[in-house]
């Protein structure tokens, strides 16, 4: 048996890889952000493994929804698996089950139409979030043959976060096919703002019309059919869900504001672009100053009394050739906060809450009769 042997008097070549300082690879790893791709590059070297916790940009996207039942079968074989279950890994019951209770008491009101959403809710009351393989040696839930770990677990890796956003698998609020509900909510220790945009459909024409409200004889006053066809009352419940929705996220990122003292930014979204919560630096800081106050009915930040403005177009027409039929705009901040700033609608944060189509519906919206309402703290 013969052996091979380096010659010595070969030099070594040269990994030219190995030539790049930490600081060109920590650019090259917060532009890959995702925490799985991440967790792969750990294993690769051991520079690889002490560099990636020192990534600033980190994107999470939870991958499945599992059912309680499920979990708990599963991790009655280790009580470790019980314990790292974490704050996200309950989003969709607490979220869900928070949401049931006020449509349930609206229910006469709404009507029996609404009890099929109601429906829908009692059957994903009972939902786990987890994400799938990534980093962490600790934090594993095995479902399946598949090892998950619960997002505040995985984060738990990294040190200096700057900008962070987590991605849920889908919204939380079951609609209809055809109706457009989005939400983006910004909080501090409690709620500062809240803009909700909903259409009862969305027909796309094909055409680039000149675009505007499309009824001839339209003032901007809500006709009195909003009243008594029961779209008052379904704003009302895309109102309700979107904000219980909004607390309830919010509420389950403290674990993970309290872990992370760096953190700029925090964006909490879905992959449906239903709703987004954004938290900058100073509303961070304020709450980890100033305590969140939680709902007594549920797991989530206590909605203050509420001042609104709503405004409304039966027949909304987008440059782009889409028409919202039955479009709704409904702009939200607290009622102590509402007395010391500006008019809602020449707020910044209202137009530039959406992005593209969704945007220029908002700024076409808001030209329009604006409609005041109030709610109690809940």
């Amino acid at each position: 048996m013969s052996s091979v042997y380096p010659d010595p008097d070969q030099p070594e070549p040269v990994d030219h890889f190995d030539r790049l300082p930490d600081s060109v690879l920590l650019l090259v790893f917060n532009k890959i952000g995702d925490v799985k791709a991440l967790g792969r590059c750990c294993v690769v070297s051991r520079r690889f493994h002490s560099l990636v916790p020192q990534v600033e940009n980190v994107v999470v996207r939870v991958d499945c929804v599992i059912s309680d039942d499920d979990c708990s079968s599963s991790s009655s074989s280790s009580d470790k698996s019980r314990a790292l279950v974490g704050p996200f890994s309950n989003l969709f019951r607490l979220v869900f089950g928070g949401i049931v209770k006020p449509l349930q008491a609206l229910g006469q009101f709404l009507g029996p139409k609404r009890s099929v959403l109601n429906e829908t809710l009692n059957s994903l009351s009972s939902s786990s979030l987890f994400v799938a393989p990534g980093v962490g040696d600790d934090g594993e839930m095995d479902h399946g043959g598949v090892t998950h770990h619960s997002p505040t677990q995985v984060l738990r890796n990294f040190n200096e976060i700057r900008f962070l956003r987590i991605e849920l698998p889908s919204g939380e609020l079951g609609i209809d096919d055809g109706v457009l509900l989005k939400w983006r909510a910004d909080f501090g220790s409690t709620l500062d703002n809240c803009v909700i945009l909903g259409a009862a459909s969305v027909i796309n024409n094909g055409i680039s019309p000149e675009f505007g409200v499309g009824n001839g004889d339209d003032n901007g006053s809500i006709p009195e059919t909003f009243y008594t066809n029961g779209g008052l009352k379904l704003r009302v419940v895309w109102t309700i869900s979107s904000l219980i929705a909004a607390s309830a996220r919010h509420y389950l990122l403290q674990p993970i504001i309290a872990d992370h003292k760096t953190l700029d930014s925090l964006v909490l979204t879905d992959a449906d672009g239903q709703g987004v919560l954004c938290m900058n630096r100073d509303q961070l800081e304020e709450l980890r100053v100033k305590p969140l106050s939680a709902s007594s009915a549920s797991k989530r930040t206590l909605v203050p009394a509420l001042n609104m403005r709503l405004w409304y177009a039966p027949y909304l027409e987008l440059p782009d050739g889409f028409v919202l039929k039955g479009a709704t705009l409904v702009a939200i901040r607290p009622s102590e906060q509402s007395a010391s700033k500006n008019e809602v609608s020449d707020a910044s944060w209202l137009s530039n809450a959406f992005e593209g189509p969704y945007g220029t519906a908002a700024k076409m919206l808001v030209k329009r009769r604006t409609y005041c309402l109030e709610m109690n703290s809940f």
